[in-house]
């Protein structure tokens, strides 16, 4: 794994500069590459490309980047694995002079061979590269189908900048740091900033399965991504081409393409292990690598003392049955909330999945040992896993059995109730007194009354991470942002409500959340994660399924679960899903309530101007006096307010 970075200077500048300014850029993402790295600047145009390096495949130096091609026409920096590239190398590289045997050189072989926009669509892994044409001068940009690796891009004053966090964008003189207030609105909504957007107005986030090209004679935003892959595509031919054979057959097909997505991963030139938490997504994994390695694979897990959100001792439980090389710690409260000061740092933007914490500690634990794991993510998204969809499908048949005018109205009159049960308990709380418990009651109807008005199962699922009902309730001036999230016509277009809804949580909750929580974690350490169950492959597979092989009606996954027990007995992890989470909503309300009641203070806030203060006062007093939890609603505050103070803001 790596970290690319660099620029366009169109306001021009001497070769040492550009070679000076791109090393500091480099220099800023250093933990996502230290094992090495490069900076490469075209001498005839004012263009720099910088490179930090995790060597994994190819550790010589003949795998270095910034890599000039054999024809020197082409110029890569490349962050992540091509799965593929033995194959490819087969295909297309015959005449190629190989150097060294890195996926690196494959691409640039596969480019020269196919052109960009062909070798590009032929890779499979995760990925973000710059690919400069010396000979065109354009540079073009491109991130993997699913969005595991990431990719911001801009144009700032005379410059157009790029990289793999912002952090290194920042370092250039001509960055500019102007929140935009939609991406902020939209973010305290969701807990995330969605692609397109970025948390900065001239700034966007290159989207998954994306291409961009910028030309010697680009104009700023001229230039717009265009698509090699759709996850949109994959559910809509899904639904059209379902598959055709029994459930054994699903099975069967499955233990195939999932054989060869985690053989494909375990390709490297240093020792691998695996993240196990002893749910399905990690315990298939860890089971199909066990079989294909000859020795025990080494595992690593994260235990909490308080029982409530431990699953320690289910991954021990895993990983006795097939004997790896275990490796576990149970985490203090205070090791946990040691964390917190490093997350804005960390994570670059303001980010609020709590899970956070844990990630990083068990990628800290692993890296210990080695570089590279394999995890489990992107199960539930493909396989129906979470919880939420059981109840958004109930919903949603609730929903349409109810009038569109009548439920147009539910949701104002609930939002009037709620309000007017708040004022009643807040002067309850400020008179030192309980509040009756009806007004709590009200405060969850008012909540929750958005499901009523809701048009489609996106939009149930939508609400279900929705922490404020409108972006300008807490950002003024902030209006609804077209991303993922809340245009429908991001939307795949097919009639089966469970299909559109993990086609909504895959290209929003999966690449905008998951994949960055696993990405920057991983990455502060120094640490690659794959994940063999992002394979395309296994995506094609899944979405063509008849919904009954994913979903029993209670609980998902039921393919991939029934395949597990080929390998995992299934006492073992047959029980109730449970979330890699943290207990914020307790500890607000202790440990870290001085630090939430320092950024969240009335004076703070006002001395910010970015909030409005009743809002976010409100919200405060409503979690401190239980009228509601809005645990995630506060942490997503306090991450915007610790970022806010990290980036100098203030």
């Amino acid at each position: 794994m790596c970290g690319i970075t660099g620029f366009i200077q169109y306001g021009g500048g001497s070769q040492d500069e550009l070679a000076q300014r791109c090393q500091r850029m480099a220099d800023t993402i250093a933990h996502r590459g230290p094992d090495a790295g490069g900076v490469w600047v075209d001498a005839a145009y004012p263009l720099a490309l910088g490179h930090r390096r995790l060597s994994i495949i190819d550790l010589s130096d003949a795998g270095a980047q910034p890599m000039v091609s054999a024809s020197g026409r082409y110029v890569l920096s490349f962050n992540g694995e091509v799965y593929n590239f033995p194959r490819l190398r087969e295909q297309t590289g015959v005449s190629y002079p190989f150097k060294g045997h890195s996926d690196t050189e494959v691409i640039l072989a596969a480019v020269q061979h196919l052109g960009v926009e062909g070798a590009i669509s032929r890779l499979e892994g995760m990925f973000a590269l710059a690919l400069w044409d010396r000979e065109e001068h354009c540079l073009w940009l491109a991130r993997d189908r699913v969005g595991k690796k990431p990719l911001y891009y801009g144009w700032c004053g005379n410059s157009f900048l790029f990289g793999s966090e912002l952090k290194a964008l920042r370092q250039h003189p001509d960055f500019e740091r102007e929140l935009d207030r939609n991406a902020l609105g939209q973010y305290l909504q969701y807990g995330w900033v969605s692609q397109p957007l970025s948390i900065y107005k001239h700034v966007r986030k290159l989207p998954p399965g994306s291409l961009l090209k910028i030309a010697q004679d680009a104009t700023p935003w001229s230039a717009q991504p265009t698509q090699f892959w759709s996850a949109r595509s994959i559910a809509e031919h899904g639904e059209r081409n379902r598959f055709t054979g029994s459930y054994a057959d699903a099975i069967r097909q499955l233990d195939t393409v999932l054989n060869q997505a985690v053989a494909d991963r375990m390709v490297a030139d240093v020792e691998l292990g695996a993240l196990l938490s002893g749910g399905i997504d990690s315990s298939m994994i860890v089971a199909l690598m066990q079989k294909h390695s000859e020795r025990p694979v080494k595992t690593f897990s994260i235990g909490f003392w308080e029982e409530k959100y431990n699953e320690a001792e289910y991954a021990a439980a895993v990983a006795r049955h097939l004997k790896t090389d275990h490796h576990e710690m149970y985490v203090t409260p205070e090791q946990a909330l040691d964390v917190v000061e490093q997350l804005p740092h960390m994570y670059d933007e303001p980010f609020a999945d709590s899970s956070q914490i844990p990630t990083y500690l068990v990628c800290k634990l692993a890296r210990e040992q080695l570089k590279v794991v394999l995890t489990g993510d992107g199960g539930d998204e493909q396989m129906a896993g979470y919880r939420r969809y059981r109840d958004c499908l109930n919903h949603w048949r609730d929903v349409q059995r109810i009038p569109g005018g009548a439920r147009s109205v539910v949701q104002p009159l609930a939002s009037a109730l709620g309000s007017g049960s708040w004022h009643f308990a807040r002067n309850y709380a400020n008179a030192g007194k309980d509040a009756p418990r009806w007004t709590r009651k009200l405060g969850k109807i008012s909540q929750r009354s958005c499901n009523w008005a809701a048009n489609s199962p996106q939009e149930i699922l939508a609400n279900k991470f929705n922490k404020c009902l409108a972006v300008d309730q807490f950002v003024p001036g902030a209006v609804t942002a077209s991303t993922p999230l809340s245009d429908p016509s991001y939307w795949a277009d097919v009639h089966d409500p469970l299909l559109s809804m993990l086609h909504y949580d895959y290209i929003g909750y999966l690449a905008d959340d998951i994949l960055v929580k696993v990405d920057r974690a991983s990455m502060a350490v120094g640490l690659e994660a794959r994940a063999p169950l992002l394979d395309h492959r296994v995506l094609e597979l899944a979405w063509s399924l008849p919904t009954g092989y994913l979903f029993d009606g209670k609980t998902g996954k039921r393919v991939l679960r029934d395949l597990l027990t080929e390998y995992v007995p299934r006492e073992l992890i047959d029980r109730p899903k449970r979330g890699f989470s943290v207990p914020i909503k307790e500890w607000l309300v202790g440990p870290l309530r001085d630090w939430a009641e320092d950024l969240l203070s009335e004076q703070t806030l006002q001395e910010q101007g970015v909030f409005d203060v009743a809002s976010v006062r409100d919200a405060w007093h409503q979690h401190l006096y239980g009228w509601a939890n809005h645990s995630e609603l506060i942490w997503a505050l306090l991450m915007f307010q610790a970022w806010w103070r990290a980036q100098a803001f203030a």
